[in-house]
């Protein structure tokens, strides 16, 4: 079954909830700009093919339960860990319906932690890794807050009600930094989950 709604949302920057009021089986591409039939995409920036202006951390405008799926390829690591990742993951699992699928993908720290050491002796390899950490900084969006491991964001997937968290090689949905690699190395953290059952936990709804 496919998502219920319009061909083609017009862009807004509005967090109006009369907007997609009885929307059903969303999906839903946070921080994206590829289309592809049946998904919106949420973006903090206007760009060509966003459907919707706003902020990760805002999803006010999307009915509780009422995506099926939400796409997140680097964009949490732009998130301050103190609240601003923990609010974005609360909207997630707040708009998801039980059972729906929240995929995520952001850069390995480990990995690149380790390429970083192990090339000590090329500088320019050196600023190019420490650049995939810290963010390109080429404009306000592109900064770097937090880092992950897999152990790290796995348990605050779990926090945020998420279970079944595994990990995969390639989403195979998009064609964006999911499968970024770098001289041959794959640095990228591509975690599924399912949303849990609704009970009293952080970021229930």
């Amino acid at each position: 079954m496919r998502a219920v709604y319009p061909a083609r949302w017009p862009l807004r920057t509005s967090s109006d909830p009369s907007r997609f009021a009885g929307a059903t089986r969303l999906q839903l591409h946070r921080g994206g700009w590829e289309t592809k039939p049946g998904w919106i995409i949420v973006n903090v920036e206007e760009r060509d093919g966003v459907d919707v202006r706003s902020s990760v951390t805002d999803l006010s405008m999307f009915p509780d339960r009422s995506a099926v799926e939400i796409y997140a390829s680097h964009v949490y690591e732009h998130l301050g860990y103190q609240q601003e990742l923990h609010d974005a993951l609360a909207e997630a699992s707040r708009v998801l319906m039980p059972g729906g699928r929240l995929r995520v993908a952001v850069p390995d720290l480990e990995v690149l932690c380790r390429l970083f050491l192990e090339r000590g002796s090329d500088l320019q390899a050196q600023f190019m890794v420490q650049r995939m950490i810290m963010g390109g900084q080429m404009e306000p969006f592109d900064f770097h807050k937090t880092g992950f491991s897999e152990p790290i964001l796995k348990a605050l997937l779990r926090e945020h009600g998420f279970t079944d968290v595994h990990r995969v090689d390639d989403f195979k949905v998009f064609n964006d930094t999911s499968t970024l690699a770098f001289q041959g190395v794959p640095i990228r953290l591509n975690l599924q989950c399912t949303r849990g059952p609704i009970h009293g936990r952080r970021g229930a709804c």
